[in-house]
């Protein structure tokens, strides 16, 4: 199962059950993956024809269609059903997951890297900028159709707005699996109604077909001119959630996802975007909101009802996107350790951090607030989307050349094809840097700020614990030419270094005068993959005199339970007793300074996130009555 309540993914089922599994989680996908991309048409024609003032004419809807079409082609449907999403980590996809990957084909080649990280670290950036962006521009795109069905009630659409984000991110704390047990059957009857209101219109003028061929599209460019070049920065709209097909990967697997797009989503969505075009071409004024106005009259509030509940599932996807990614982030040493709530018992992907609940709520109104409108929002949103995509497009070819060992030539063919399509999106919503645009920059960049504050702060904390420690293969060898008193009983001392005596060891020798009968120095790692496998779990070296050095491998997508792992350990003399073992951990206290390593300003905002994580005892699960901290001070 995975964290919304569906079937975890089997890309190779071997019993007479194969369709009706890849059907559940085609249908699961249809829920979760393409919420996004599903309620993209509220939005993308309107704001296409917004932009530069472009008029409705046969050429531009028409040229406006055809750049619809194949956008969705080349992005979805070759880009990342095609290619990324054979870029897998163990199974799992999405932006953290990529980066490790990467870093895994560059070896110990530091300049390439530090610079996958870095990129890695602002396209998770941007990505909270989409989980920030996305329920305030689908909701209010949503909601927006009262405008249409009642004009006086257009001062209530931010207020309505509002409460449903406030509901939304309320509910999150109790999590999404039974809310999640239905997104597949509403996105279901969401895909039908908008596929259906879009073929009856095309039905009506069938012409609007010929927008198929790419030849539209050049003849745009070449009637149009400018305008028709930054109408791109609204037609990238249509594929705003298109890196969810490869984040959610590890959910459903690669088959059902693609099943589900190429045999369901996609025609649906061209249907609904040919429908738009066909009453463009029909009634130019329709303009002002071609989606609402495919509905009959009759049938508008309904539609507006299930347009609202389609986007809070858009929501809810990205949001528990972000659960996921912020989890990742703190396992790989980007993010400060934050509280972790699983909110199912059975399903272990199904997590809610209350931290990072509250950040994207807060922001989330304060874009509401601000921007008024989804146009408003429009102008932002292409940005976030386009950067995280273009981030994507050169991870992979990374992982192409240096993993798959895809030749030169090859490699640059791709993705000078997947750069070409990005950088001119990217180019075309350029000038709307000034009008939202710099939002999600302005928001990556903090976060992207943070994040690389944190990693290069750990960094600078390990070497000056280092430095200032004592090595560990001499101490052992003094303590056994020079036994001190023993006592019964196993003690473990964390640390981060393996080759340095912990400075809690230190402590305790110094002020109690004694050592433990078993002295265990543990190191807890995460590897570059989302699970550790099991032979790479559990690593011990003997030491002598009783010290072992024992080293516990958890993935970035895996809880570290230490008391848990440590049950499973029986290569240090005797099985763990939690209740004769306890625990020793140093908790730094740490010195902001004018020394060498980060400006004293991003010293000083190391030693805030320092302060406000959860103590690493209650990250690693070790129980408080077992534990014994003991403190140092470190300058940085």
């Amino acid at each position: 199962m995975n964290a919304n309540g569906t079937p975890q993914a089997m890309d190779n089922p071997h019993d007479g059950g194969r369709r009706e599994r890849l059907s559940a989680l085609a249908l699961g996908a249809i829920g979760v993956v393409y919420g996004d991309l599903g309620t993209s048409p509220l939005y993308t024609m309107k704001e296409a024809f917004g932009a530069k003032g472009l008029a409705p004419t046969p050429e531009n809807v028409l040229g406006v269609l055809s750049l619809v079409f194949w956008t969705l082609m080349l992005v979805v449907s070759i880009k990342y059903a095609g290619f990324i999403m054979r870029a897998d980590n163990k199974g799992e996809g999405g932006i953290m997951a990529l980066t490790a990957l990467a870093q895994r084909g560059v070896g110990n080649n530091r300049r390439v890297r530090w610079f996958i990280t870095m990129l890695g670290l602002f396209g998770a950036a941007l990505f909270f900028g989409d989980g920030v962006i996305t329920p305030a521009i689908s909701v209010l795109s949503a909601v927006e159709g009262l405008e249409v069905a009642a004009p006086g009630l257009e001062h209530f659409v931010v207020p309505i707005t509002v409460v449903i984000l406030l509901g939304l991110f309320w509910i999150q704390k109790r999590g999404s699996g039974r809310v999640g047990a239905v997104f597949g059957p509403v996105m279901c009857v969401w895909f039908l109604a908008i596929g259906l209101l879009g073929a009856v219109h095309i039905v009506d003028n069938p012409g609007v077909l010929s927008a198929l061929s790419p030849h539209h599209a050049i003849a745009f460019f070449a009637h149009a001119g400018w305008p028709a070049f930054f109408a791109l920065g609204a037609v990238v709209l249509c594929i705003t959630g298109a890196e969810a097909l490869y984040a959610d990967m590890g959910h459903f697997g690669k088959k059902p996802i693609r099943a589900a797009w190429f045999s369901f989503v996609m025609p649906a969505l061209v249907l609904n975007y040919f429908g738009q075009g066909a009453l463009l071409l029909a009634d130019p004024k329709t303009v002002e909101n071609p989606f609402y106005l495919l509905a009959p009259g009759v049938l508008l509030l309904p539609f507006i009802v299930l347009a609202t509940v389609a986007t809070v599932i858009a929501s809810q996807a990205v949001i528990s996107g972000a659960y996921s990614v912020a989890r990742e982030a703190i396992q790989l040493g980007f993010l400060p350790r934050m509280r972790v709530r699983h909110t199912s018992r059975e399903t272990i992907g199904q997590i809610y951090l209350p931290w990072i609940n509250r950040m994207l709520l807060v922001l989330t109104l304060a874009v509401v607030l601000g921007f008024q409108s989804s146009s408003n929002l429009a102008a932002a949103y292409g940005i976030a989307v386009v950067g995280t995509m273009t981030i994507d497009a050169v991870l992979v070819m990374i992982v192409f050349r240096r993993i798959w060992q895809w030749t030169r030539t090859k490699v640059w063919a791709i993705g000078l094809v997947f750069l070409t399509v990005d950088l001119a999106f990217l180019t075309a919503n350029a000038d709307k840097v000034e009008h939202g645009g710099w939002f999600p920059l302005a928001l990556g960049t903090v976060m992207f700020t943070l994040m690389s504050t944190w990693r290069r702060g750990r960094e600078l904390v390990m070497r000056a614990v280092k430095q200032g420690g004592l090595a560990l293969e001499p101490f052992i060898a003094s303590i056994i030419a020079h036994p001190p008193l023993r006592v019964p009983g196993t003690a473990v001392f964390m640390t981060a270094n393996q080759d340095g005596v912990p400075h809690a060891l230190l402590h305790n020798l110094k002020h109690n005068k004694v050592l433990h009968a078993r002295n265990v120095i543990l190191t807890v790692e995460t590897v570059q993959t989302p699970t550790a496998d099991a032979h790479e779990r559990i690593s011990v070296v003997p030491l002598g005199g009783g010290f072992y050095k024992l080293v516990l491998r958890f993935g970035f997508a895996e809880d570290p339970d230490v008391p848990a792992t440590l049950a499973k350990v029986n290569q240090c003399g005797l099985p763990f007793d939690l209740m004769d073992t306890t625990f020793f951990l140093s908790r730094e206290s740490i010195v902001a300074t004018d020394r060498p390593g980060m400006a004293l300003w991003r010293d000083k905002l190391f030693t805030f996130m320092q302060r406000n994580a959860i103590p690493a005892t209650a990250f690693f699960q070790i129980p408080g009555n077992r534990l014994v901290e003991l403190g140092t001070q470190v300058e940085i």
